[in-house]
């Protein structure tokens, strides 16, 4: 065992201590966690020990564990979970969306609807409203978009719609100036999300993991982007068998670039690059 004097750390962190952090991860949330992130894991954890002022890392565990420290399990699974995202990441998939809705639109009078799976700060699901209002040529098309996450600090961000300059900069000045407004006055640097584009959003939470899901189907196209690197195989199985039954015949599973769904499930095939319909459509 290795003391904090030793590391000359805040806290002690023993790989005990680890492998306690990630058998509660992989229960709450699915998240394996490699060896490799024992120190990400000190680094946002640490941090919660100094907000619920307790001493050491067995201690804050035996309360979770216990379950005496009230909405803890929701600040623990937000502190491990990862929120890399941007406008338009994976670009390729927007035009592959975009002639999608057009054709579904075509085919048939309902909503086109679409499930963001894992929002994070809400880029990726104003991008695909942002794409369908320009596949419809309307700021208020016949889209209906559910956006979820397991965290609900990333949430309340993208609920906001209120991002730095810095992070819209890519964007193109025609969408810029058509889907937000620039900030004032205290606001300066900052943008808003417009009001037509985030009322295309329907935001809330929902772990992936949970014997139920607050989202009815079925849905044109489901986005599942760079979720499944934190799941082991037997997760991503269970995740898209139950992806299948809310998926309209003709609908896409977009997924992440790293990720291949072909050696997890036999229901779905390829489409594209990293897009999936069902094998049986």
């Amino acid at each position: 065992m290795t003391s904090k004097q030793e590391t000359g750390k805040e806290f002690e962190f023993t790989r005990h201590d680890f492998e306690r952090v990630r058998g509660l991860i992989y229960q709450r949330a699915g998240i394996s966690l490699a060896d490799s992130k024992q120190e990400m894991v000190y680094s946002r954890l640490a941090r919660r020990l100094r907000a619920t002022g307790i001493a050491s890392f067995a201690t804050y565990l035996d309360g979770l564990e216990g379950g005496h420290m009230g909405g803890e399990w929701e600040s623990f699974t937000n502190a491990l979970t990862t929120n890399l995202t941007s406008f338009f990441r994976e670009a390729h998939h927007f035009p592959l969306l975009a002639e999608h809705a057009s054709r579904a639109r075509r085919d048939k009078a309902a909503p086109f609807t679409v499930w963001c799976s894992a929002s994070s700060t809400g880029e990726e699901p104003y991008s695909i409203a942002m794409t369908l209002c320009e596949a419809f040529g309307s700021a208020t098309p016949p889209v209906q978009i559910v956006a979820t996450d397991i965290d609900t600090n990333v949430l309340a961000t993208a609920a906001a719609g209120v991002y730095p300059m810095e992070r819209v900069d890519k964007l193109e000045p025609e969408r810029l100036r058509r889907f937000f407004l620039k900030g004032k006055g205290a606001q300066q640097g900052m943008v808003r999300v417009r009001p037509e584009l985030r009322n295309l959003v329907s935001f809330r939470q929902l772990n992936l993991l949970a014997d139920g899901w607050d989202v009815k189907g079925p849905y044109d196209a489901i986005f599942c982007r760079n979720v499944m690197i934190y799941f082991d195989k037997a997760t991503q199985r269970k995740i898209l068998s139950r992806f299948v039954p809310l998926m309209k015949p003709d609908a896409l599973l977009f997924a992440g670039h790293s990720e291949n769904f072909l050696y997890v499930s036999d229901a779905l095939r390829l489409r594209g690059k990293t897009v999936y319909e069902l094998a049986q459509a």
